[in-house]
C-alpha cells in the first residue's frame, strides 16, 4: 500500500513539473522564423531608418567575410510578457549563430518596449568577450546612447567595441559561400561571341559583319551595367541579399543584460 502511494505521488509530481513546462511554452514568446535570406540587422521594430539597417548591415557582413563570426542584431518591440536573457537565450540557440565548429556567434537582443537589453554570446567567443565586457558595453554605450534614443550610434559603437574586443581571437572565414551571382561561363562566353564578331568583321571588310558584333556588345555590356556579375552588391533595405545563413552554432548563457 505504502509502495503504491510512494508512485502515485511520484506521478503526480512528474505530472505537475511537465504541465509547468507546457505551460510556460505556451505563453512564452515566439521566436520568429529566419528571414530568407538571412540577414545580421533585424528590426521588427522598425526603430533604425533604412540607411542605418543597411550600414550596419554591411559593416557585420564585411566582418563575417574577414573573420566567419556572426554578429546578430534583433530589435523587437516588446518581449509579451517573457524574460529578456531566457528569451534572447533561445533565440540566439534556435538560430544557431555563428559557425558549428566554432561557435562564434553573438547576440545584441533589445525590446523598446521592456527597455530591456541583452548579448549573448557564443561558447568560442567566450574566452575574450566576457560577461564583464559585455556589461561594460551595455552600460557604457548602449544605455546612454538608447536613452536618448540614438539606436543607431548605439548599435554602431557597441559592435566597434565587439569587433575591437574580438580582434585577438583570430578566426577566420574558411565557409565555401555559393555565389550570389551569374555564373562567370556567361561572361566568358559572351567575351568570346565579341571577339569572334570583331575577327570575322575585320575579315570580311568593312561593316558588313557589324551587326553581329554590335548584337554581341549591347549584350556585354548590358551584362556588366545590370550588375549581373557582382557579388554581394549594393542593398539600401540593409541586407536584403543575405550571407548564406547561420551555421549553427551554440551559446551557453554568457553575456551580459541590462536596461535603460
Amino acid at each position: 500500500m505504502k509502495y503504491r502511494l510512494e508512485v502515485i505521488m511520484k506521478h503526480k509530481i512528474l505530472f505537475i513539473i511537465g504541465f509547468c513546462f507546457l505551460a510556460l511554452n505556451l505563453f512564452s514568446k515566439d521566436i520568429p522564423p529566419i528571414t530568407n535570406p538571412p540577414i545580421f540587422v533585424n528590426d521588427y521594430a522598425n526603430a533604425l531608418q533604412a540607411q542605418e539597417r543597411a550600414a550596419l548591415e554591411q559593416k557585420l557582413y564585411d566582418y563575417f567575410k574577414k573573420t566567419s563570426t556572426q554578429i546578430v542584431i534583433v530589435i523587437d518591440q516588446s518581449l509579451e510578457g517573457d524574460d529578456a536573457f531566457g528569451y534572447s537565450q533561445k533565440l540566439a540557440q534556435s538560430w544557431g549563430i555563428g559557425e558549428k565548429d566554432k561557435k562564434n556567434g553573438l547576440l545584441i537582443y533589445v525590446a523598446l518596449a521592456e527597455r530591456k537589453m541583452r548579448i549573448q554570446v557564443g561558447y568560442g567567443l567566450e574566452g575574450a568577450m566576457t560577461d564583464a565586457i559585455s556589461k561594460r558595453i551595455i552600460d557604457g554605450i548602449l544605455k546612454p546612447n538608447f536613452k536618448e534614443q540614438n539606436y543607431y550610434n548605439g548599435f554602431n559603437e557597441a559592435t566597434n567595441a565587439i569587433i575591437k574586443t574580438l580582434a585577438g581571437e583570430g578566426f577566420t572565414n574558411d565557409r565555401k559561400e555559393k555565389s550570389k551571382g551569374k555564373s562567370p561561363w556567361l561572361l566568358i562566353g559572351i567575351i568570346a561571341i565579341v571577339l569572334i564578331s570583331v575577327f570575322s568583321k575585320g575579315g570580311r571588310g568593312g561593316r558588313r559583319g557589324g551587326s553581329g558584333g554590335g548584337i554581341a556588345e549591347a549584350l556585354l555590356w548590358g551584362t556588366l551595367a545590370s550588375g549581373g556579375f557582382s557579388g554581394r552588391g549594393s542593398s539600401g533595405g540593409g541586407g536584403d541579399s543575405g550571407f548564406g545563413g547561420f551555421g549553427g552554432g551554440s551559446f551557453g548563457g554568457g553575456g551580459a543584460g541590462g536596461d535603460w
